[in-house]
């Protein structure tokens, strides 16, 4: 165990004696390129979403959630480390069966939610994909805190039988497991969990391959739609949403349990980011900004809406925060607690400042409403961004000079208002350097950058 959490430990124990308030379960679905617009309860068009929706009414919905990545492991890491994945040392996306990335995994240096609950007495379990160097030494989710773990080690690719293994643990439990039976075999883990009677507090990571690729709703969603296979297999996704409230419900640990359903990234090409341009592998909103629903009987209204900006980073905080524990101190963390916004006693966003990434190339940095895109070229991109392939949501903005949108009235960042406000693009023109110097860029090493054991970072081989 690694010497901070073993102190955090030790105080908890001792905290323990006193604690007057149970703590609150913690269960976290976590979907896998789910876009702004693919639910009904964001404004999505000819989708099934009654599950979704109605955890949106019981509860808190985020119009301005930002994830730090526009792909799914450098996502990950910074949810699990509260940090930027170029802090973290996790800012591109791996492949399982390149040799490349056979020691490329989320480091082991770094402290992750389930390590920091653990402290505070809590339970983990992480079932679905992982995407953080499965096989990699210290990198496994056992390794990264999980207690308990069920999935697959990344993507589920049907031309690639290594990626069909299920996993408990280390141990394989199913060589070659069929695609239909993951998402129920995942949401059966789930429940089963939920229902086991234990005094602990408990923290679940759902972590969903819908609605990646390969687009295949199991045989009872089909035809359910009016958005072909893909708006079935969102069916299915909340579908799975409605029996985990449901088990909820019937263990009698729905007064006590905070649900978080979000996003990784936004869309691929099969999906919709609605009036957002862009979608997975850019840094427009719609690569970035995504769905987020918390809901928490009694302490969070239903219902309600806001606009103010928080980021996945948040989560690390605020479960802290719940927790009854203090978020690591030997390490920024870029992370902010966002339980004042959720108990609607503050509007105001705790970042003053947003870095948008692509890969290890700093693209844009917003500060409120404003949006500064950073000139670059097409070969500055990562190797996912590089060509469209057919996906008309990998826009590239033609960046030779810098761009500035104000996304209060441009949301889909069509107007650029540069030359209008030489003030603001010199102030955050300003920041991008300051940030480049802390986390990095193109051929530029941050001071508090941490360098991943993967050489030609930005291309696949």
């Amino acid at each position: 165990m690694k010497p901070f959490v073993k102190i955090l430990l030790s105080l908890a124990c001792t905290l323990h004696l006193f604690a007057e308030e149970k703590k609150p379960n913690i269960l976290l679905i976590f979907t896998d390129d789910l876009g702004y617009g693919d639910l009904g309860c964001y404004g999505g068009k000819k989708v099934l979403t009654p599950e979704i929706d109605r955890l949106a009414s019981e509860g808190m919905r985020l119009t301005d959630f930002i994830i730090p990545a526009n792909v799914c492991g450098p996502s990950r890491a910074a949810l699990l480390t509260g940090r930027y994945p170029m802090r973290c040392g996790h800012p591109v996306a791996r492949s399982s069966v390149i040799p490349k990335y056979d020691n490329y995994g989320i480091a082991p240096e770094e402290i992750t939610i389930p390590e920091l609950l653990k402290t505070a007495g809590y339970r983990s379990l992480l079932v679905g994909k992982w995407h953080l160097g499965f096989e990699v030494e210290g990198s496994h989710p056992l390794d990264a805190g999980f207690d308990e773990h069920f999935g697959i080690g990344s993507n589920y690719a049907t031309t690639i039988p290594e990626t069909h293994r299920l996993y408990r643990g280390k141990t394989i439990v199913k060589e070659n497991a069929k695609f239909l039976e993951i998402t129920k075999a995942y949401t059966d883990e789930v429940v089963k969990f939920i229902g086991q009677k234990r005094e602990e507090p408990f923290f679940i990571m759902m972590s969903h391959h819908i609605p990646h690729t390969p687009i295949l709703p199991s045989q009872e969603f089909k035809g359910h739609t009016k958005k072909g296979i893909y708006g079935d297999f969102i069916y299915e996704l909340d579908h799975s949403t409605g029996r985990i409230m449901k088990a909820l419900k019937e263990n009698g640990l729905d007064e006590n349990t905070l649900v978080v359903f979000t996003s990784d990234n936004g869309p691929a090409k099969n999906g919709s980011s609605g009036a957002l341009s862009g979608g997975k592998y850019v840094t427009m909103e719609g690569g970035h900004r995504v769905p987020a629903i918390f809901r928490w009987p009694n302490k969070i209204s239903k219902g309600t809406v806001s606009k103010t900006t928080a980021t996945s980073m948040d989560l690390l905080p605020l479960f802290c925060d719940l927790a009854g524990i203090e978020a690591p101190s030997d390490r920024k963390i870029d992370g902010k607690n966002i339980v004042k916004i959720l108990r609607e006693q503050s509007k105001e966003s705790p970042h003053d400042f947003l870095y948008y990434y692509n890969g290890i190339n700093l693209q844009a940095v917003r500060q409120g409403d404003w949006k500064l895109h950073l000139p670059r070229s097409i070969q500055d991109q990562p190797f996912w961004a590089k060509k469209a392939g057919g996906n008309k949501k990998k826009i590239h903005l033609n960046v030779t000079v810098p761009m500035l949108f104000n996304l209060s009235s441009d949301v889909a960042e069509k107007k650029n208002v540069a030359d209008q406000n030489p003030e603001i693009l010199a102030s955050l023109l300003k920041e991008a350097d300051r940030v480049r110097k802390e986390l990095g860029d193109l051929n530029v090493t941050g001071n508090d950058q941490r360098i991943p054991r993967l050489q030609n970072i930005q291309e696949k081989y």
